[in-house]
């Protein structure tokens, strides 16, 4: 399994959120942002082979989820256009599982396991 994981959960219709394309993102000492990956959400609203086991290093990193698009597909309004989460990984401390609480109009995340 990816050393980091996502979930998307439609908090306002209490289903996983399928569809989302995500982009996970290094960023760099400068401040750059490097794309490492990218893949969408299953119909569980999961991926969890964004990298190759060990994959990641030490580092700030980045998931961009595209959310305005999810929503527009479903024909609903939304605030946000796209929800980034930055965070910092060690590889040192297992596995990050970052899930993405998601509604039209607001969002929450959290470091899962």
């Amino acid at each position: 399994m990816s050393p980091i994981t996502t979930h998307v959960l439609d908090t306002s219709t209490g289903r996983p959120a399928a569809g989302v394309k995500v982009q996970l993102l290094l960023v760099t000492e400068g401040g750059a942002r490097q794309e490492l990956a990218s893949a969408a959400t299953n119909a569980d609203g999961r991926i969890t082979d964004l990298l190759p086991p060990g994959g990641a290093d030490e580092g700030v990193y980045v998931l961009r989820f595209e959310t305005a698009a999810y929503f527009t597909a479903q024909g609903r309004d939304s605030f946000f256009p796209r929800v980034e989460i930055e965070f910092c990984f060690d590889p040192e401390g297992g596995h990050y599982h970052v899930p993405l609480l998601l509604s039209p109009f607001g969002y929450s995340t959290y470091r899962g396991s």
